[in-house]
């Protein structure tokens, strides 16, 4: 079974804007958090799959750290069962050991460490690492909800 169009979107606004879904459950529907907080985005040189962590073929060039991107419509575009960073996310310079391309980015639960990945997506076109180089995703970067 697949969840409808409405409801993808539904659950985007709740995850990424903590917007609350009407008319589920009680009158108050799903509720989004009281404190909205942040999700962290990742850099990865690899799928890290349905079945990894936020640290599976994630980066570890000289200065990586993941980027916090505010829950709510300042952080997040959702549109269209689809949700992208409201703005460019740069991530720190490569300063040494700059390892293999960014070729995937994952929204996780975590500053640091295992963490829980909630999606991942692609970069495309992929990042080519050297040192001084600094990663960027674009607006255009998007995890679809399917």
């Amino acid at each position: 079974m697949s969840k409808s169009n409405t409801f993808e979107n539904d659950l985007l606004l709740l995850l990424f804007n903590n917007t609350n879904i009407s008319d589920i459950g009680d009158a108050t529907g799903v509720r989004g958090s009281t404190t909205a907080g942040t999700f962290w985005v990742s850099l990865h040189t690899g799928d890290p799959g349905e079945a990894g962590t936020a640290i599976t073929s994630e980066t570890a060039y000289t200065g990586y750290l993941r980027v916090a991107i505010a829950r709510s419509g300042a952080g997040f575009v959702v549109s269209g069962n689809s949700v992208s960073p409201a703005a460019n996310i740069d991530f720190a310079e490569c300063s040494a050991a700059p390892g293999g391309a960014i070729t995937y980015f994952g929204i996780v639960n975590t500053s640091s460490g295992a963490g829980k990945l909630l999606y991942s997506g692609t970069v495309t076109p992929s990042i080519t690492m050297a040192v001084g180089v600094i990663p960027r995703l674009k607006t255009t970067s998007t995890i679809t909800e399917d």
